[in-house]
């Protein structure tokens, strides 16, 4: 499978490292997610086609390309780690905390306030996958009803 992204055979190579049948597997299991991919899921692609490929493998791996920044992991949540082939440019999550979904925001919905903790704080981020966690349109008016009628309960059983 390619990677249309970026050629990652030579970004590997120029960095000197080979690309190993179980680099590439994993790379092509990733991408067949389209998207974000849990380990699991990548380890199921993976021994679709190789079942020599063990567990321990796939987690070295897949760090190994994070560590490259060949590979993006997020943790959306609720122990939910993700992986996604690195784009051009990062791009960023807004989970919802009672659907579960995950949007993804461009970088330049951040870039500011990366800058801003720049200038102020003399600390340069080097996240390239930040996810938020909130409530999406949908849920966000069951949650403010629920919250709000928690609160009112819950002020309720004090005053009496």
């Amino acid at each position: 499978m390619t990677h249309n992204r970026l050629d990652y055979v030579a970004l590997m190579h120029e960095r000197g490292f080979r690309v190993t049948p179980q680099r590439q597997l994993i790379l092509d299991a990733i991408g067949e997610g389209g998207g974000h991919t849990t380990f699991e899921e990548v380890f199921g692609r993976v021994q679709r086609k190789s079942s020599a490929v063990n567990r321990a493998t796939v987690y070295r791996t897949l760090d190994f390309l994070v560590e490259l920044r060949l590979v993006v992991a997020a943790d959306v949540g609720g122990g939910r780690l993700v992986y996604e082939i690195a784009g051009e440019t990062p791009h960023h999550h807004l989970v919802c905390l009672n659907c579960r979904t995950v949007r993804q925001i461009s970088h330049e919905a951040v870039a500011q306030l990366f800058t801003q903790i720049e200038q102020e704080q003399k600390f340069h981020v080097e996240t390239n996958h930040l996810a938020l966690f909130g409530y999406c349109e949908d849920c966000l008016p069951k949650m403010t009803f629920h919250n709000h009628a928690h609160e009112l309960e819950h002020a309720h059983a004090h005053a009496l």
